[in-house]
């Protein structure tokens, strides 16, 4: 112990097997003792035996995009009534927007089958992978383009710029992201202008977001060292309905290295990554580089992932909730190769965990139960090869932002106090993962979610 004062004491919490009370001074762990010696200047919470984590990190989220789905109607089998019921109570004008659409659920739509919905009001749909947007005859007409379909395809920077932007409630989603015992999110938003960026900086900042927020930014933005929030790499959208040629790929690795960043690539198709992995092995590969998601990955591609160095930053929950339509729409070739886990790990390849939020649950204990279970929302397994322990599947959310995949963070003395409190012993936790065993959350030893009595 230092000669410091606690300013918080957690006492009796499960650390490393051994039960004692963790000390906190100036957001920074600053020593232990034996379990209820300590007495606390400031705050005291009883751990009663419940295991003290570090906070889980999210390594792959979009902040803004799950403040406006929070504030949307979803894309369901009660879309056209709820969505007749909400433009005869919104006020005359307002958009409606609407999340989570997939062919799967109502069949393909479009321009006209949204007029047929509401024909007076703009109404705008989001495709469940965030790709493409779906609008109606008004919401055409209030941005100012022409589709006979309806249906724009990775136009989201000219649409951002002609919609109405939204109040979003960021300090809703932070409450919400703080009872999963999450503590720091990095933002995979591959914002093109400066303004966007510090839009979101300024939105973290007005809402008093209490979680550390690091951002990406696309390539636009590789040469800009101030974007308003701390930064990690260069985001590259290897986008599957416009595919870019190796070489175009390889000028964009350039730019991010002349100023410096590493490089987070999305790749969610066979050819996506075949392409990104040929992009590196020509301008090569830096610690830190990153695949995000990596939804199919073949076999035959691990040692080139491994020898590479990259990391994969994956989101298993995927498999429980479009699972069964992975297994009837996907090609029987990929199904194997479907969000892999334990191979990679076993290839020696490092893995972070994230949720692709708001595209994906926000709830990373879902995706570390899916990780262990790889069972699909109709009970259904997909590639049960792929599974993980818990333990394995909750390291990859509580490594460092700037090391996806690396050495867990650790509850010691001198880290910073981003901290989780389970209700239970971390081995019973482990044996039945999920977020109502966090009891408290806290970010640089202040508490920003509390289930507990203090």
């Amino acid at each position: 112990m230092t000669d410091l004062e606690p300013e918080l004491v957690i006492r009796d919490a499960e650390v490393a097997g051994r039960r004692v009370d963790v000390a906190v001074s100036h957001g920074v762990i600053i020593g232990f003792a034996r379990a209820r010696s300590l007495r606390a200047a400031g705050d005291l919470v009883d751990a009663r035996g419940g295991a003290l984590i570090p906070g889980l990190h999210d390594h792959h989220i979009h902040l803004l995009a799950l403040a406006a789905a929070r504030q949307s109607l979803t894309f369901d089998d009660d879309f056209v009534t709820l969505a007749r019921l909400e433009h005869s109570s919104a006020p005359p004008g307002a958009w409606l927007r609407v999340v989570g659409y997939h062919e799967s659920i109502l069949g393909e739509i479009d321009r006209a089958w949204l007029d047929d919905v509401v024909a007076d009001r703009p109404l705008r749909v989001q495709h469940r992978t965030g790709a493409m947007w779906v609008l109606n005859s008004a919401a055409l007409r209030a941005v100012g383009l022409a589709s006979e379909t309806g249906r724009l395809i990775g136009d989201d920077d000219v649409l951002r710029a002609r919609w109405p932007e939204a109040d979003l409630d960021l300090g809703a989603v932070g409450r919400e992201l703080a009872t999963y015992g999450v503590t720091g999110v990095s933002d995979l938003t591959p914002y093109a202008d400066l303004g966007d960026m510090r839009h979101l900086g300024d939105t973290v900042r007005r809402a008093g977001l209490a979680l550390r927020v690091m951002v990406t930014g696309g390539v636009a933005l590789a040469g800009h060292d101030d974007l308003g929030l701390p930064r990690l790499a260069t985001k590259i959208v290897v986008a599957d309905h416009d595919l870019p040629s190796i070489e175009s790929l390889v000028d964009m690795f350039r730019v991010a290295r002349r100023h410096g960043r590493n490089v987070a690539v999305h790749c969610v198709t066979r050819i996506g990554l075949v392409i990104a992995l040929a992009a590196w092995e020509e301008v090569g590969a830096l610690p830190g580089d990153r695949i995000e998601h990596g939804a199919v990955i073949p076999l035959s591609l691990l040692p080139t992932i491994r020898d590479l160095g990259l990391c994969v930053v994956t989101q298993p929950s995927f498999v429980r909730d479009r699972g069964d339509a992975y297994l009837t729409d996907v090609d029987s070739g990929d199904i194997d190769d479907l969000w892999r886990c334990g191979s990679l790990l076993r290839a020696g390849v490092p893995v972070g965990g994230s949720t692709d939020a708001p595209f994906g649950d926000a709830d990373p204990w879902q995706a570390i139960v899916t990780a262990t279970d790889r069972t699909t929302a109709g009970g259904r397994r997909l590639g049960p090869g792929e599974r993980i322990a818990a333990a394995d599947a909750l390291d990859a959310f509580l490594t460092p932002a700037h090391d996806p995949g690396g050495r867990p963070r650790q509850v010691v003395v001198g880290e910073i106090a981003d901290l989780c409190l389970l209700g239970v012993p971390l081995g019973e936790a482990l044996r039945n993962p999920h977020a109502g065993l966090v009891t408290a959350t806290f970010v640089g030893g202040r508490p920003v979610f509390y289930a507990v009595q203090t």
